[in-house]
């Protein structure tokens, strides 16, 4: 693997703030600078890479071209409070002469890091950069899932260009199509219309409220926890706590739910990239959103250490406990396993189709404790019904 000529080393100026106490971030990661090599990816876990691409960004929002540097900032002297893992900086991108040129280097890389299961880690950058990492899936003979922490959907206008604010449509519409399932955390209802609020249904796709992400923040574990790849926009964290965004508002997440998010996220087992995006310093002068962002990232990895790696698979449940609970209304039956580990629940959906092989990564679907209490009621929980038209 031979992906140096793609980068430029972390700045000089940053390599020297790291905090004083050997414990801290900066060293105890491997940093590509000026001074090194390129680092070696044996054995590496987590890959940070930032993409200072801003090209793509709608009107308003260009500048976050500094916004990896300014994260790593933040990131640098904090303490990490685990000893297990193997970290890499591979240091920004380098800028193609067109935004085309930095998609297919951003493809390339993220490619060759998920084959030697490495997990990326993107510092952005405009949100346009979840399409490249994306088609980095094309070839694993798989279907996706993504779940993306937004404000909004990111549908754009039909048949519009590619650019932060459309990227989802150009990933529905991408020919082969191998997006399962796209699952939005945090909408907020007035800035999305009513016929993008209706493709989403009609898709089956997941799409939860900004109300009650507030109300049960624990119901967006399952969320993630299906996820391929998790994309997240900073402007989906309300302007008090995030202001480093053109399109930072009055609501959105607290600081506290995005860091509680994004350590569900990194504790999820199948999950194997994830980018934070729409950073933008002009609009941060005190750098509380780069602090943020590093916060995000640190729990993220703090998750990610804490992994249990207890996805059930088909050949092997041995190790969760089976609920089966009999639909007497619609002469159904669900079947539930509780994770002995961890107590995480999920549903297992019978792919009645055995001629699509792709869909054996659905069989199980994460859920929670309140979806078997509400078949306990005999009702079907959304989540299944959902998962039965998918795969019809």
């Amino acid at each position: 693997m031979n992906l140096d000529f793609y980068f430029e080393p972390v700045p000089s100026d940053i390599i020297s703030l790291k905090n004083n106490d050997r414990m801290c971030f900066g060293n105890i990661l491997t940093a590509y600078s000026q001074e090194s090599l390129f680092p070696s990816l044996e054995n590496i876990q987590i890959a940070i890479i930032g993409v200072p691409e801003d090209r793509k960004a709608v009107k308003n929002t260009s500048g976050s071209t500094n916004g990896p540097d300014e994260i790593r900032k933040k990131l640098y002297p904090l303490f990490p409070h685990w000893n297990s893992l193997n970290i890499v900086d591979l240091g920004n991108v380098k800028r193609g002469n067109t935004v085309e040129d930095t998609y297919f280097a951003v493809k390339d890389i993220i490619r060759n890091l998920l084959q030697n299961n490495t997990l990326p880690v993107i510092i952005g950058g405009s949100q346009d950069l979840t399409y490249p990492n994306y088609l980095a899936y094309e070839n694993t003979g798989k279907v996706v899932n993504i779940a993306a922490v937004d404000s909004v959907f990111d549908l754009g206008h039909e048949e519009g260009e590619l650019n932060a604010r459309s990227y989802l449509s150009h990933i529905i519409l991408h020919q082969p199509n191998f997006l399962f399932n796209y699952t939005n955390i945090g909408y907020q209802s007035y800035f999305v219309n009513q016929d993008a609020f209706l493709l989403m249904k009609n898709l089956f796709f997941d799409i939860n409220r900004l109300g009650n992400v507030h109300a049960e923040i624990e119901q967006t574990e399952p969320m993630v926890r299906n996820a391929d790849i998790l994309t997240f926009d900073i402007s989906a964290v309300r302007a008090a706590d995030a202001p480093g965004s053109f399109y930072a508002g009055a609501n959105g997440l607290t600081g506290a739910e995005a860091c509680q998010i994004c350590r569900y996220a990194g504790m999820n087992d199948k999950l194997t990239s994830a980018g934070f995006y729409e950073y933008n310093p002009d609009y941060d002068p005190r750098g509380f959103t780069a602090q943020l962002i590093a916060q995000m990232i640190w729990y993220f990895l703090d998750g990610f250490a804490n992994r249990k790696n207890d996805l059930p698979k088909e050949e092997n449940t041995k190790g969760f406990i089976r609920f089966r609970v009999v639909m007497e209304d619609n002469n159904e039956e669900i079947v539930f396993l509780k994770s002995k580990k961890t107590d995480r629940w999920w549903m297992e959906i019978p792919v009645k189709n055995e001629t699509n092989k792709k869909l054996s990564r659905v069989l199980f679907i994460p859920c929670s404790y309140e979806d078997y209490q509400t078949a306990m009621k005999d009702e079907i929980p959304d989540r299944w019904w959902q998962i039965q038209q998918k795969i019809m």
